[in-house]
């Protein structure tokens, strides 16, 4: 959990009684490799952080998995607009290792941002963070070649490659997975 805590607070150190209510609606999730932690059609009722594991968001079209984006160890997952909206995601997040996860409930988060301002504004960073990491995504994949995703990947995650599938990160970075082997076969 202390990681969670140092994690959480880079966004905004929470002052008490505040940081207590906050950090004790977190309860704990154990998932196994290949369970589905939110299954496409159902509302994403958590703000999820994975403790230990690997955690892939994904979504199918024309018969094809595309992953959308990996929560590895220490880092937060959601389907942003199925919790923010409450309506059903046509995403489908699971595990793909097995997983340590802690995750807060939509309803006592929102609880607690009306009850106090400094979760409000923890969590308006938070959403705000997740937004700028969507936008850098997807301009990477406008703007970016192949070889240059690839290369910030193993810069920003190098861990990756040795906990994800080939495919699943061929596919995170927008290319087939023959490309991903051609670049990697010239690194």
């Amino acid at each position: 959990m202390d990681k969670l805590y140092a994690q959480l607070d880079t966004y905004y150190p929470l002052p008490e009684p505040a940081r207590s209510a906050f950090f004790s609606a977190w309860k704990p999730f154990f998932y196994e490799k290949g369970q589905f932690i939110v299954p496409e059609g159902r509302v994403s009722h958590y703000l999820g952080y994975v403790v230990k594991g690997v955690v892939r968001i994904f979504y199918v079209k024309h018969d094809r998995e595309i992953t959308e984006w990996l929560a590895l160890d220490n880092s937060f997952f959601f389907s942003i607009r199925s919790f923010l909206e409450r309506v059903p995601t046509h995403l489908r997040i699971h595990a793909l290792e097995d997983c340590e996860l802690r995750a807060i409930h939509h309803d006592d988060l929102m609880q607690l941002c009306d009850q106090y301002h400094a979760v409000e504004k923890l969590f308006r960073r938070m959403v705000s963070t997740s937004l700028l990491l969507s936008q850098v995504r997807l301009e990477a994949l406008q703007f970016e070649t192949a070889q240059q995703r690839y290369e910030r990947l193993m810069r920003d995650r190098p861990d990756m490659l040795q906990r994800v599938p080939l495919g699943y990160i061929a596919s995170f970075l927008g290319i087939t997975q023959e490309t991903l082997s051609r670049i990697r076969a010239k690194s």
